[in-house]
């Protein structure tokens, strides 16, 4: 690794610690609101197996999102929000 790409890794790790502490704040901080996947599911009137197999994941990550142990992230997080502002697209996921 040659030493400026080492620096700049260092001194981002470096404010990664004091924005922990407390000592300087972060410049931009991005919130999703984490969808209620058991409520999208029970709307889209389909099962656990099912709602997995739709949305490319395993039956026991999406039990895992509905308990709130894990949080949907990447593409599943989008297409769950998708899926919360319009229910028929469902549908549309049982035709690919």
């Amino acid at each position: 690794m040659n030493k400026e790409l080492f620096d700049e890794l260092r001194q981002s790790a470096e404010e990664m610690v004091a924005i922990r502490e407390g000592v300087m704040s972060p410049a931009h901080i991005t919130r999703v609101a984490m969808p209620e996947v058991k409520q999208i599911r029970t709307k889209a009137g389909v099962k656990q197996d099912e709602f997995a197999r739709l949305l490319g994941v395993s039956p026991s990550l999406v039990q895992a999102w509905e308990q709130q142990k894990r949080l949907p992230n990447g593409a599943a997080l989008k297409l769950l929000k998708m899926l919360e502002l319009n229910p028929q697209i469902i549908h549309t996921l049982k035709t690919i």
